[in-house]
């Protein structure tokens, strides 16, 4: 499913457009996008921020990672997440990656142990 436009913002990265979004989470914000257009696979991309202690924590904010992603980082992580093997033109499970400083690693694949 596309992500919502009410929600989501444009990018266009190599004449292909793309939707991106962030949500919060406790200590990390995440980082979605997909084609515009189409099914196909997402990625995901966790970072850290303290971008919401922010309010708990004023005025003391010294010591708080304020990082927030640009569109420019979007296009980065785009670009990165392609030569990295993300393929945003066919349905399977959503990659995932960390963005750290300005870089992207690949998170390994979870997989079931048996007992």
């Amino acid at each position: 499913m596309a992500f919502p436009k009410k929600d989501s913002r444009k990018i266009v990265v190599h004449t292909v457009c793309y939707r991106w979004m962030i949500g919060p989470n406790d200590g990390y914000n995440t980082f979605y996008a997909q084609k515009e257009y189409g099914n196909g696979q997402k990625i995901v991309v966790h970072f850290k921020t303290d971008i919401h202690a922010y309010w708990i924590n004023f005025p003391d904010v010294k010591k708080l990672n304020l990082l927030i992603l640009t569109p420019k980082d979007a296009s980065d992580i785009i670009l990165q997440a392609l030569e990295m093997g993300w393929n945003p033109h066919e349905k399977s499970p959503p990659i995932v990656f960390d963005w750290m400083n300005k870089k992207l690693i690949k998170r390994p694949v979870a997989t079931r142990q048996s007992h």
